[in-house]
Formats: C-alpha cells, structure tokens, sequence
C-alpha cells in the first residue's frame, strides 16, 4: 500500500510500506521486526525525539524523550522524562509532550496528531494517548517489562476499549534503546 507522508507543510514523500514479511506475533507488528521499511519522516521525528531523551540524564532521569506532531509535521509538544527532576512519578516524556501540545492547541484533544517516543509507552502514557484522542504512537525500543504497545500490554489496540491508535513500533529501536541500557549500566 502506498500512503503519502507529510514531512513538513511544504514537502510530501510518498513511501511503500506494504509488508516485506511476516508480522512478529509476539510483538504485535512493530514495522521493523516485522519486515516494514520505516518511513525516512517517522526516521527523522524519532532522532528529534532522541535529542530530547539525551537531557533527561542530566537531572537523574531516563533518557526517554517524545513528542507530539500533527499531521503536517509541525511538532506542538516536546517532552523528556523528568520524574526524578520534578519528583513527580507521571512526569514521563509522553505526558510532558501531550501536555504541552494541548497546551499549544488549547485543547485536550489531539486528533490525528501523532505521539513519537523513544521507549514503548507504559499504561498510564498509552491511556493518556487514548484520552487525548491521539491517531497514531510511533515508537523507537520495546519495553518488555511495562509496554503497553504490544509487547507487554496493548492498550492502544484493545478492541474492548472504545478508542484506539494505530501503532507504529521499533522505529530505530537499536539508537533508542542503546542510551536506556547506557544509563542502567552506568547507575549506581
């Protein structure tokens, strides 16, 4: 299937992403396990989202970083982690972009808006994409131990819940999980 992508307001690629292979059952279809090519766009808003993760160690927290982007590519929301840096526990990346971009909007409901994140979402973070009526979660490295995108849970494809988003996960897996297993190693 052949779909248009919008890189920024001006400019738009059009990409195949018809199945290359079979889908990984186990990971609930994540674009590269499965074969997929990842679009050069979602390459290019998970390395934006990468920069955001890069300052999250500096005040002791995960480097996990997000954004929120609309259709046309403009990012309204940007996030990292900062539940150490804030001593709140829901100060994850997700929730920070998703409320700025609201911010932005002045409104709490992002409509085909997509969230990009660097790790798999946890519950909270994919029911807060949920609420927000967010269309599409693209994600860099799986979470095995609290992902609810697929590989733990999966929340934002649950046909029992009365919202879902398409999921897009393993979009530069390897980049976005070598600076979480940096920071575990390097932690006291």
């Amino acid at each position: 299937m052949v779909r248009d992508v919008q890189l920024h307001a001006a400019s738009v690629l059009t990409i195949d992403v018809s199945p290359a292979g079979p889908e990984d059952p186990s990971r609930g279809g994540g674009m590269e396990r499965s074969g997929m090519r990842v679009p050069e766009a979602l390459e290019a808003l998970m390395r934006e989202a990468l920069g955001e993760a890069e300052l999250a160690p500096e005040t002791g927290d995960l480097p996990i970083g997000a954004l929120v982007v609309d259709a046309g590519g403009r990012i309204l929301g940007r996030g990292r982690n900062r539940r150490e840096a804030d001593a709140d526990p829901t100060a994850h990346a997700e929730i920070l972009a998703i409320r700025e971009a609201s911010a932005a909007l002045g409104s709490s409901r992002l409509d085909g808006m997509t969230l990009v994140t660097t790790l798999e979402p946890c519950a909270m973070c994919a029911g807060a994409a949920l609420t927000a009526r967010i269309g599409r979660v693209v994600f860099g490295a799986w979470d095995d131990k609290a992902g609810a995108a697929g590989s733990r849970y999966d929340l934002l494809r649950d046909r029992r819940l009365p919202l879902a988003a398409e999921v897009v996960g393993g979009v530069l897996e390897e980049e976005c999980a070598a600076p979480l297993r940096a920071f575990f190693r390097d932690s006291p």
